[in-house]
């Protein structure tokens, strides 16, 4: 008896260690675990800042890019901070800092030019902050990755359309180039070089005039290509215009000296281009499908918040420094004959806005209305 009484205390001790030892385990599980089966709680998401240029050169920034954005990263649950610059690259500079400051993991860049964007990305990578170049790529800098549009691509559209409103007859042409500063602009020139460079070597258009606009300010697009017609005497035949704002410059110029319509080519299917196109000022446009560059830029951008590595692209683009990962999206030309085709795209211009006012006999005629 007095044996079983010792052994009674130490089988419950032995009881009650197994029992805390199993509690234990269920404890250490379940703070590691969620509540929802199991599964390890994902980290809290960084922040993002997106960082566009201006609200001048384009409209698309603020009415097509930061909606788009803006609606990928609230769907994700990220944080994410849009400021614009409106064209001040000491502006641009301090919104990066600051966002940087406020806890930004990730910055999508699209900068005013390549020596104040690879100061931005030289910054942000030595403080451990992951940037992807947004639609404009930053020569000589550090972005982790780029997202844009098959540039020359669109420069070869212009061309093609340019050409195929002029045909084959003997025209005097000039181009209206974009910003030097914007490494997109030279990449839409030397797209539309290469395909009209044949002609005019050929002898079949003669390039009369040819001249970037800083800034991509349209007042002085307006001003270079009254100067162009002053000097060739009104003599221009087509106006390879680099995009929709720049084109429309031209066509006000040729409406204030009371010229004829002529072709003039354009880029962003803005509502004033795509108006113009319908119209007959101008001869074509192209349409790049924002919604999909920005849903791929914030892809990118959220899954690097997140603290994960994402899909390497299928492409690389040199920026005269590194190749860097790049999705390339593929940009269409937009004319009279298929612009309803695309109108009833998230990011394309509403039919009840295009066909307001003047407008709306050109689009009964266009299959619109």
């Amino acid at each position: 008896m007095n044996r079983a009484a010792r052994l009674i205390p130490l089988l419950a001790a032995t009881a009650a260690l197994f029992v805390a030892a199993c509690g234990d385990d269920n404890n250490d599980s379940s703070s590691s675990s969620s509540s929802s089966g199991g599964t390890k709680t994902e980290a809290k998401a960084g922040k993002v800042g997106v960082l566009l240029p201006d609200s001048k050169s384009s409209v698309r920034w603020e009415t097509v890019d930061r909606p788009f954005l803006k609606k990928a990263f609230d769907a994700a649950g990220v944080e994410a901070d849009i400021q614009n610059a409106e064209g001040d690259k000491s502006t641009q500079q301090q919104q990066a800092e600051q966002m940087i400051t406020n806890g930004a993991k990730v910055l999508l860049l699209v900068n005013l030019d390549s020596g104040s964007g690879a100061a931005i990305q030289a910054n942000a990578n030595s403080r451990g902050v992951k940037v992807i170049d947004y639609d404009r790529l930053t020569l000589g800098g550090s972005a982790d990755y780029y997202v844009s549009f098959n540039n020359v691509k669109v420069g070869e559209l212009q061309g093609q359309g340019l050409a195929d409103c002029l045909g084959d007859k003997n025209a005097n042409i000039v181009f209206l180039n974009g910003s030097p500063t914007d490494n997109n602009a030279t990449l839409f020139a030397q797209g539309a070089h290469q395909v009209l460079d044949p002609k005019i070597d050929g002898g079949t258009y003669k390039k009369v005039a040819e001249q970037a606009v800083p800034d991509w300010d349209n007042q002085k697009a307006l001003t270079i290509f009254e100067q162009m017609l002053q000097k060739t005497n009104n003599k221009i035949d087509g106006v390879l215009a680099a995009n929709d704002g720049l084109g429309n410059a031209a066509v006000s110029a040729l409406k204030a000296r009371k010229l004829p319509q002529i072709p003039v080519t354009g880029q962003d299917a803005t509502l004033q281009g795509v108006q113009n196109v319908l119209t007959g000022d101008q001869c074509m446009t192209v349409y790049k499908k924002i919604e999909d560059e920005a849903n791929a830029a914030a892809k990118l951008a959220i899954a690097l918040a997140k603290g994960q590595t994402p899909e390497a692209p299928a492409d690389t683009t040199n920026n005269q420094k590194k190749d860097v990962p790049s999705v390339l999206l593929t940009p269409v030309a937009v004319t009279k004959d298929n612009v309803k085709d695309y109108v009833n795209n998230a990011d394309f211009p509403k039919v009840e806005e295009i066909c307001a006012g003047k407008v709306a006999q050109a689009c009964a005629d266009a299959g619109l209305q």
